[in-house]
C-alpha cells in the first residue's frame, strides 16, 4: 500500500505526502548539487492546496490495518531531527538551564555543569500534544477534517516544546546567530531579545545577529554582537533590531559562511519561505556532517503557516487594523452616502481581515482570498453597496490584499523572494465604485485607507509579547537538545516542536466552511457575492 499520510486539511481526502520530505519540497537538486539558489527554494515552498489536492494518492480504506498505519506513518513524519540522527556517539550533558539557578552559568564550567537534574520543570522527549482536539461525527460538520467518509478519529501526536534535562552542545562552545528575514512584522524585537536571553542563561557567551536577513551572510555586511545589555529594551519599539531583507545568497555559500565563523546554533526567524530556507540550510550542515541546530520561530503577520493556532504579530496586526476600520466607519458615517474601504494584509488567507472585521462590529462587507465574489450583477458587491446606502446611509468595507486579483491585470512580475507582485485590489475597489454610483447618477462619497506599513512597524501589543517570549526560549530549548530543522509553534494552547517541512507544504488558510467564517458573515451581514 502506497504512503496514506495526507496532510492536515480540511477536505474529506487530503492529500498524500512521500516519507522524502527534503526531495518533495525542494527538488532533486537538493541532493545533486550544493550550489542551490535560496530564492529558488522559497519559491517551490508556496505550493498551493489545490496542486496537492491533485496530486493526492488515496487511502485504501479496505485495508483493516489502515488507521494503524496512518497513525504511524504520522508519528514517522512528524518526528522531529536530532543530531543523534548522524552523530550517533554525540554525548549528552546535564543541562546548564535549571529555575531553581537564577543567574548565568559561570567560568567555573569547565569543572562541572551546575544542573539540578531532580528538579521538576524539564520536559520529557517522550511528552506529546494532541494536535487535533475535535472529534468530528460527520464531514458536513462546519470546519469538519475528516480522513475518512465516517469522520473515524485518529489521534495525531506532536512533539511538547520545553527545556531537556539533557543537552547536546557545551555552552562555551557554542557561537548562536539570529537572522530575520522577508518583512517587517510586531513581534520580533521580542523574539530576538528573548533568545538572547535565554542563551546567556544556558551559558552562552558568543551570540550575533546576521543583518539584513539571509543577505547578511555575504562578505560585504558585519555581524552584529549581542548580549542581555544590547537587547535588554529593544522590545519597546517596533522593527528588527537586525533589520530584514528578502533573497539571499546560495545554500552552499550561506553554510560555507557558517562555517568561516563557527556558527553552531542559528536561529530563523520568517514565514514559509524563509522556512523553506531554513530547512535546506539544516539539510546542507547534515551533509557536511556539521555539528549545528537549525531552529525556526515562524513569523507572519498573515497567520498562513499550517498546524499553529496563531504566529506571533497577528494578534497586534489585528488589534492596529481595527483602528484603520474605525476611521474608515467614521468617514462613512460622517458623510453623506459615505462608503470606506479598508486595505488589510493577506496575500493568499485572510485571517487579519476575518478578524478585524470581527473584533471592530463596523464591517458590512469582509472580501478575502479564499471566497470568490463578483463586484457587478444582481449579486454583487456593488449592489449591496447601493442597498446599504440606501437603508444605512454608509457603508465599511474591508478587503484583503490577496482579495479579488482575478479583476486585476496579471503581472510576471516577482519581488526578492519569489513572491508574484499583487495588483492593487483596494484602489480598483475605489474606482469600481466611484464609477459605478456616477453611472447610477447618484452620490457616494469614498474614502480609502490602505494602513499595511503602519501595522507592521507596531509594536508588540500584550498578547503577542507573551507568544514571543515564549517561543524565543523554546527555540533556545530545542537547539540544546540537540533539534534540528524544526520550528517552534503554538497548538492548542500548548508549545511545540514540528519538522519544518510539515508546515511549509502551502499556505494555511481560511476554511469558508469554518465556524469562524460563518461568524464574520454573521457579524457583517453580508449576502453571496455569487
Amino acid at each position: 500500500m502506497e504512503s496514506i499520510t495526507p496532510a492536515i486539511g480540511s477536505t474529506l481526502f487530503p492529500p498524500a505526502k512521500s516519507h522524502d520530505r527534503t526531495s518533495q519540497l525542494f527538488g532533486s537538486s537538493l541532493t545533486t548539487s550544493r550550489r542551490i539558489n535560496l530564492n529558488g527554494i522559497c519559491r517551490k515552498s508556496r505550493i498551493s492546496a489545490e496542486q496537492k489536492a491533485s496530486t493526492a494518492v488515496a487511502i485504501d480504506f479496505t485495508d483493516p490495518d489502515w488507521k494503524s498505519k496512518y497513525e504511524s506513518d504520522f508519528e514517522s513524519r512528524f518526528n522531529i531531527p536530532h543530531l543523534t540522527d548522524v552523530f550517533e556517539d554525540a554525548v549528552p550533558f546535564p543541562s546548564t538551564f535549571c529555575l531553581k539557578m537564577r543567574t548565568p552559568i559561570t567560568e567555573d564550567i569547565a569543572d562541572g555543569y551546575p544542573s539540578d537534574e531532580n528538579w521538576h520543570g524539564y520536559i520529557n522527549n517522550d511528552d506529546r500534544v494532541l494536535l487535533k482536539v475535535i472529534r468530528f461525527s460527520s464531514p458536513t460538520s462546519a470546519g469538519a477534517e475528516c480522513i475518512d467518509s465516517d469522520c473515524t478519529w485518529v489521534e495525531q501526536w506532536v512533539h511538547r516544546a520545553g527545556p531537556r534535562k539533557k543537552i547536546y552542545f557545551k555552552p562555551e562552545n557554542v557561537k548562536a546567530a539570529i537572522v530575520t528575514c522577508g518583512g517587517l512584522c510586531p513581534g520580533l524585537n521580542d523574539v530576538i531579545r528573548q533568545i538572547v536571553i535565554t542563551l546567556e542563561i544556558y551559558g552562552v557567551k558568543k551570540i550575533v545577529g546576521i543583518p539584513f536577513g539571509y543577505r547578511g551572510f555575504g562578505d560585504e555586511l558585519a555581524e552584529m554582537p549581542l548580549s542581555r545589555k544590547v537587547v535588554q529594551n529593544v522590545h519597546l519599539s517596533g522593527g528588527s533590531l537586525l533589520g530584514v531583507s528578502r533573497g539571499g545568497p546560495t545554500i552552499s555559500e550561506i553554510v560555507d559562511s557558517m562555517q568561516e565563523r563557527g556558527i553552531s546554533m542559528l536561529f530563523v526567524l520568517g514565514g514559509n519561505g524563509t522556512h523553506a530556507g531554513a530547512n535546506a540550510i539544516h539539510t546542507e550542515c547534515r551533509k557536511r556532517r556539521l555539528k549545528v541546530a537549525v531552529v525556526g520561530v515562524p513569523k507572519t503577520i498573515d497567520n498562513d503557516i499550517l498546524l499553529m493556532d496563531k504566529t506571533f504579530g497577528f494578534d497586534t496586526a489585528v488589534e492596529e487594523a481595527q483602528r484603520a476600520i474605525n476611521s474608515a466607519y467614521i468617514e462613512a458615517h460622517s458623510a453623506y452616502r459615505g462608503i470606506g474601504i479598508v486595505k488589510l494584509m493577506g496575500r493568499s488567507s485572510g485571517f487579519i481581515a476575518m478578524q478585524a472585521s470581527l473584533a471592530s462590529g463596523q464591517v458590512d462587507i469582509c472580501l478575502i482570498p479564499e471566497v470568490a465574489f463578483h463586484l457587478h450583477g444582481p449579486h454583487g458587491v456593488l449592489g449591496h453597496l447601493k442597498y446599504l446606502l440606501e437603508t444605512k446611509g454608509s457603508a465599511v468595507l474591508c478587503i484583503a490584499e490577496g482579495a479579488g486579483q482575478n479583476f486585476l491585470e496579471k503581472t510576471n512580475a516577482k519581488d526578492a523572494s519569489g513572491n508574484i507582485v499583487l495588483g492593487d485590489i483596494g484602489v480598483h475597489i475605489q474606482q469600481e465604485i466611484k464609477k459605478y454610483f456616477k453611472e447610477l447618477g447618484a452620490p457616494a462619497d469614498v474614502k480609502y485607507i490602505d494602513p499595511t506599513y503602519m501595522i507592521r512597524a507596531c509594536r508588540a501589543n500584550a498578547s503577542d509579547g507573551i507568544l514571543c517570549t515564549v517561543l524565543g526560549q523554546n527555540a533556545v530549548h530545542g537547539a540544546f537538545a540537540g533539534y534540528s530543522g524544526i520550528t517552534v509553534g503554538i497548538c492548542n494552547t500548548h508549545y511545540v516542536y514540528l519538522p519544518i517541512p510539515e508546515v511549509i507544504s502551502y499556505p494555511r488558510a481560511v476554511d469558508p466552511n469554518s465556524r469562524m467564517w460563518h461568524r464574520c458573515l454573521t457579524s457583517t451581514g453580508q449576502p453571496d457575492f455569487i
